[in-house]
């Protein structure tokens, strides 16, 4: 019985250096150090992009899309890397990436990277591929080689367009910006940034969503309600899909609408209900185009021309996108109108100081009742009588 629990004993030993053996084989770990050579193999591929080094780049690993990004004006870019899976040869590593557009992010956009790996026999880490990490959304690059079109307000960044097509674009948000400003005022960047993408999906993709979810919608914009002055960029992406079936005079009003979200946003928070955000910025978004309430909100003059007036204003639920398309429209139709009420009775800039007052406010609870109270002296009961009434009027 000794005998053969001391033979197994040895056994297990020489089990236990057979594995240990076949591990060293496999090269070193991903540990500490392989974090860190990791980390400087990224440094030098960064900085070889923003001096656009291809064969410097070409030497920390794959080209990848290293030719479809070379059109963007970076100002900086870098990785750091948070975690590091495998062993040997083979790893794969979660990164952040933060870049920032030149004369546009006043901070970096920071967004998640999935890297795979390989190492050779002395230990250097060579990038396979760089591709947006799992809940991530896509950068435009990561769809295609990158055109670049700056106006004297914009600058737009575009895959699978023509240069005439995103010169367009820049033409339309280049008009946004100064109406913008002379509604809302100049404390604002005064600038914007438009993603168009190659279509729906490109769009989707951007956003990190299912393209269902958007193929109705001509544009959205991305960004940082309610944050300092030196949050990131807002991005205004395009669905060419829906922007192709709109008219001229409907092309301007959507770049002016996101335009405006861009110069709102420090002032729009979780306390500002989507019927005033999204109504002050279609208010912004139809001055000066001689557009009637009939012929602006379409949906909502049919339901009032049939006696359905709604019986109150819309709530945050009822601007979903995977909603009834008709029933999106009234809310967003009717947010304009509440907002064009205000316009009409109080004056822009009262309208305008009653969107930062309930931005300002310091808490959800009360903030629009606050400033009702405060900037147009009336209650939210009563202002939706009012509004009610002024539906009847403008559309009945």
């Amino acid at each position: 019985m000794a005998g053969r629990r001391r033979a197994s004993e040895c056994a297990v030993v020489a089990l236990v250096l057979l594995l240990a053996s076949l591990v060293g084989c496999g090269g070193p770990s991903a540990g500490a150090d392989g974090r860190a050579g990791l980390q400087r193999v990224l440094d030098r591929r960064s900085t070889a992009l923003l001096h656009r080094d291809r064969a410097a780049f070409a030497r920390t690993g794959a080209l990848g899309w290293f030719e479809n990004v070379r059109a963007v004006p970076l100002a900086s870019w870098s990785y750091r890397v948070t975690a590091l899976h495998g062993s040997g040869g083979r790893a794969t590593a979660d990164a952040e990436l933060r870049y920032r557009i030149e004369g546009y992010d006043n901070a970096p956009v920071t967004v998640g990277r999935t890297l795979t790996l390989s190492r050779d026999p002395d230990g250097h880490w060579y990038v396979e591929t760089d591709r947006p990490a799992g809940k991530s959304p896509q950068q435009l690059w990561d769809q295609g080689a990158v055109t670049v079109v700056r106006g004297r307000h914009s600058i737009v960044l575009g895959t699978g367009q023509s240069g005439e097509a995103l010169h367009t674009y820049a033409g339309l948000a280049d008009h946004a910006v100064p109406e913008v400003s002379r509604a809302w005022g100049r404390d604002w960047a005064g600038h914007v940034v438009v993603l168009v993408p190659g279509s729906v999906r490109g769009m989707a993709g951007l956003l990190g969503s299912p393209a269902s979810q958007y193929r109705g919608i001509a544009a959205v914009t991305t960004g940082e309600v309610g944050g300092p002055p030196r949050a990131p960029a807002d991005r205004i992406v395009v669905n060419p899909d829906a922007y192709a079936l709109l008219g001229s005079v409907g092309r301007q009003v959507v770049l002016t609408h996101e335009a405006t979200h861009v110069a709102t946003r420090s002032h729009t928070d979780a306390a500002t209900p989507l019927w005033l955000s999204e109504g002050y910025a279609d208010w912004i978004g139809y001055l000066g185009t001689g557009r009637t309430p009939a012929e602006a909100a379409p949906e909502l003059a049919r339901a009032v021309g049939d006696g359905d007036v709604p019986s109150r204003l819309p709530t945050d639920k009822d601007f979903g996108f995977s909603g009834e398309p008709t029933k999106l429209a009234r809310s967003y139709e009717g947010g304009w109108l509440a907002c064009r009420l205000i316009a009409d009775r109080w004056g822009g800039e009262r309208l305008r100081a009653f969107y930062r007052a309930v931005g300002d406010h310091t808490s959800r609870a009360g903030s629009v009742e606050d400033a009702m109270k405060k900037v147009l002296g009336t209650t939210p009961e009563d202002f939706t009588r009012q509004w009610q009434d002024y539906l009847r009027v403008q559309l009945g």
